[in-house]
C-alpha cells in the first residue's frame, strides 16, 4: 500500500527534487516571468508564517477568490503550510448570496483576494462579521479596516521564520493525511451548494492514481485555462505537473472578462504548451476558430483541408484500431497533408501541443476524431469533485474514442442498478467507486454525506457501463434521465452533444421528455451560419422564405439521425425529437442557465422555457414554422 502522504510532504519532495527547474509562469506586465520549484516552496513558507502571525490556527478556514495567477497557487500552499484549510471560490460568483453563503457556511476567518475581485468582498463584508482579515494580492491606493496587503503578510512571515522557524516547521509537520485541505463548493444549481471536504490524502492519492493512466515529460508546459478553484485544475494541473518536473502557465488577466478571453490565444502562442486542460465548450470554440481561419484562406484551401481531415479521420477510426490493411494507402497521404495543412493548424497552438485532457462533461466522439486528425488529440476523461476528481481518462497510446478512458488504479469501481445491486459487464447503471480519492464528506451536511457515500462507496449519480475491467463509458446523468410515455428511461446527453458538435448551425441543445407524448428539442441556433446557408440557397435571411429555409436546415441536421441520414442508428428513432423549439437567446452564466463549469443547467432551462415546452406539445407548436420559431430565428 502506498504511503499516505500529505500535500505538504508531496510539495517538499518534488520542489526539492526539481529545485532549479521552472514551475510557475505568468505574465503580470507584458513579460512572462518564471518561478522555480524551490522558490515556489519558499514563497509558500513566507505566506504561511505570515498567516501564523495573524493568528491563524491549525484547521482554520480561509477563502480564496482570485483569477488564475502565481499567487493563487502560492497562496493556497501558504494556507496549507499554516495548517489551515483553503476554501476556493469561483470568480464567476456574484457578490451577494452566492459568495456570502460560501464564506459564512465554511466558517472562513479570513479571505485572500485579488485586487480586481476586492470590490465584491468589500460590498459583502458587512454581512460577514466572522471574517477578521482580508488579504489583498495587489497594491491598492488605500486599504479598509480589515484589509492587509499580501506583501505585508510576507514581511511578517520573514520575521517569524527568522525567529520561530521551529514553531513553523512543527505546525506544518503536524498536518496529517486525513486533515482537510479544501472545502470545494458545488454549483448549487438545485439547492444550497454543498461543501465537498477534500483531505490532503484525497489529493495525493488521486495524483498517484492519475499516474496510472496518463503522464507528461519533465519540462513540459501546461497552460491552465480552466479556473484554479476546481480540483480538476489542482490534480490534473499543478500537482500532477509538479510530480513530473513540468511547469504550468496561467492566462494573463484582462481588464474585463472578454479581454481575458482574448488573451487565451495569445498565451497559447507565447507559452507553446505541450498539454492543456479543456472542457467541451472550449473544444468547440477551438474547432470553430480553426475552421474560420481555414475558410478565410479561400475555397481551394478549405476543400483540401476537408479532404485531408476526412482522410485522417477514416485512418484513425476510434484510435485503438487505427490503420489496418485496407487503410494502408491513407498513411502516406496523412504524412503529406500533415506537413501541408495540419502543421500550420498546430502552429496556431504554439507548435508543441501533444494532447488535451478533456473533462467537465461528455466530449462528443466527433470532436475526439477531429482533434486527433489535426494532430492534437483531445482525450476524454471523467471524474467529479467528490472523487478529487479523476476516475478515468484516455491517454496517448491508450484510448478508445467514445469511451471515457481507463479507470485509475488503485480504485474499485462497479456499475449498479437503482437498488444498488452490482450489474454485469455491458449493462448500464450508476457508476459507484471506492478508493482513497473519495471525499471525506460534505461540510455540515451529514445527511447528504450518508446518501452519497455508503460503506465507503461513492455513488456518483452518473450513468455508465464497462465491457471489461479497464475502460469506462459514461453516458449521462443516472438521475436526470428523460422518460418516455411508456416509462422507458434514456439519457439525453449523447444526442445533445452530438448535435452541437456535429453541426455548425446549432450552438446549444436541450432535449425534453417527462412522460410526454413525444420528445422535443430546445435549440439555440448559430444565426450567422444559418444566414450564410440561406444566402447560399439564394434566399434573403430576413424574409419569411429565408427564415423557413433556415428552420428547414435545423430540421435536416436533426433528421440526419433518422433512417437514411448520415448519423442513422446512433440513437433509437423513438428517442429523437418530434418537435423543435428555436430559442431567441443563448444559455449563459448571466441568465443562470450555464454553471461555472460551462455545463447547461437543465432544470433552470426547463423552468425558464416552460411556456415554450408546453407550446411544443400543441398542434401549432409542433409545426416547425410556427410563429415563435419564426420570431426566434
Amino acid at each position: 500500500m502506498a504511503e499516505r502522504i500529505t500535500i505538504l510532504d508531496f510539495v517538499e519532495k518534488y520542489t526539492r527534487q526539481y529545485a532549479n527547474l521552472t514551475f510557475l509562469r505568468e505574465k503580470p506586465d507584458k513579460v512572462w516571468t518564471e518561478t522555480s520549484f524551490e522558490k515556489t516552496r519558499l514563497e509558500a513558507y513566507r505566506i504561511a508564517a505570515g498567516l501564523m502571525t495573524l493568528g491563524v490556527e491549525k484547521g482554520d478556514k480561509i477563502s480564496l477568490l482570485s483569477e488564475g495567477r502565481n499567487l493563487w497557487i502560492i497562496g493556497e500552499l501558504g494556507i496549507l503550510y499554516s495548517g489551515a484549510v483553503n476554501v476556493p471560490l469561483s470568480i464567476k460568483l456574484e457578490e451577494g448570496g452566492d459568495l456570502v453563503f460560501r464564506i459564512r457556511h465554511s466558517d472562513s476567518r479570513m479571505v485572500m483576494v485579488s485586487g480586481s475581485q476586492l470590490p465584491k468582498i468589500r460590498k459583502i463584508l458587512p454581512q460577514l462579521p466572522q471574517v477578521e482579515k482580508v488579504i489583498v494580492f495587489d497594491p491598492m491606493p488605500e486599504y479598509g479596516e480589515k484589509e492587509i496587503f499580501i506583501g505585508d503578510v510576507q514581511k511578517a512571515g520573514d520575521e517569524f521564520l527568522a525567529s520561530h522557524k521551529d514553531e513553523f516547521e512543527a505546525r506544518w509537520r503536524s498536518v496529517g493525511p486525513d486533515d482537510y485541505a479544501n472545502i470545494s463548493y458545488t454549483s448549487g444549481t438545485t439547492a444550497d451548494p454543498k461543501g465537498i471536504l477534500l483531505t490532503h490524502r484525497n489529493y495525493t492519492a488521486n495524483v498517484e492514481q492519475a499516474h496510472s493512466v496518463i503522464g507528461v515529460d519533465e519540462g513540459d508546459v501546461m497552460l491552465i485555462i480552466l479556473p484554479l478553484d476546481h480540483c480538476f485544475a489542482h490534480v490534473a494541473g499543478f500537482y500532477t505537473m509538479m510530480s513530473y518536473g513540468a511547469s504550468i502557465a496561467t492566462v494573463p488577466q484582462g481588464k474585463t472578462a472578454m479581454a481575458s478571453l482574448k488573451n487565451i490565444p495569445i498565451a497559447i502562442k507565447e507559452t507553446r504548451p505541450a498539454v492543456m486542460l479543456s472542457v467541451p465548450a472550449l473544444a468547440r470554440n477551438f474547432k470553430k476558430n480553426i475552421e474560420s481561419g481555414i475558410k478565410a484562406k479561400g475555397p481551394k484551401v478549405e476543400k483540401l483541408y476537408n479532404f485531408a481531415l476526412n482522410n485522417a479521420i477514416k485512418y484513425n477510426k476510434e484510435y485503438y484500431n487505427r490503420g489496418g490493411i485496407l487503410n494502408w494507402w491513407r498513411k502516406p497521404l496523412m504524412w503529406i497533408f500533415d506537413r501541408l495543412i495540419f502543421k500550420n493548424v498546430r502552429e496556431g497552438f504554439g507548435g508543441r501541443m501533444k494532447f488535451f485532457v478533456g473533462g467537465g462533461a461528455l466530449l462528443d466522439i466527433e470532436l475526439q476524431r477531429y482533434f486527433c486528425a489535426v494532430g492534437m488529440p483531445m482525450f476524454q476523461g471523467y471524474g467529479l469533485s467528490e472523487a478529487t476528481p479523476i476516475i478515468c481518462s484516455n491517454a496517448p497510446g491508450h484510448a478508445i474514442f467514445g469511451s471515457s478512458g481507463r479507470v485509475v488504479k488503485p480504485m474499485d469501481i462497479k456499475i449498479c442498478d437503482t437498488d444498488g445491486k452490482e450489474l454485469p459487464y455491458g449493462e448500464r447503471g450508476e457508476i459507484v467507486i471506492r478508493g482513497e480519492n473519495v471525499m471525506a464528506g460534505y461540510w455540515k451536511n451529514p445527511q447528504a454525506t450518508a446518501e452519497t457515500v455508503v460503506d465507503g462507496w461513492l455513488h456518483t449519480g452518473d450513468m455508465g457501463y464497462m465491457l471489461d475491467p479497464e475502460f469506462l463509458w459514461v453516458v449521462g446523468r443516472f438521475k436526470s434521465l428523460l422518460i418516455s410515455p411508456d416509462g422507458e428511461k434514456y439519457s439525453p446527453e449523447g444526442f445533445e452533444d452530438g448535435l452541437t458538435d456535429g453541426s455548425k448551425y446549432i450552438e446549444q441543445v436541450v432535449l425534453h421528455n417527462n412522460q410526454d407524448p413525444y420528445t422535443i428539442v430546445l435549440i439555440v441556433p448559430n444565426k450567422e451560419a444559418l444566414k450564410d446557408w440561406a444566402k447560399s440557397c439564394g434566399k434573403d435571411p430576413s424574409t419569411e422564405e429565408g427564415k423557413k429555409e433556415m428552420l428547414s436546415k435545423i430540421q435536416s441536421e436533426i433528421d440526419s439521425y433518422r433512417k437514411g441520414g448520415s448519423r442513422e442508428g446512433l440513437f433509437p428513432e423513438r428517442w429523437l425529437p418530434a418537435a423543435v423549439a428555436v430559442l431567441p437567446e443563448p444559455f449563459t452564466e448571466q441568465n443562470h442557465m450555464v454553471n461555472s463549469t460551462m455545463k447547461i443547467v437543465r432544470g433552470k432551462v426547463e423552468k425558464f422555457y416552460a411556456d415554450r415546452i408546453e407550446y411544443a406539445y400543441t398542434t401549432e407548436g409542433k409545426n416547425l414554422y410556427n410563429p415563435k420559431n419564426m420570431a426566434s430565428i
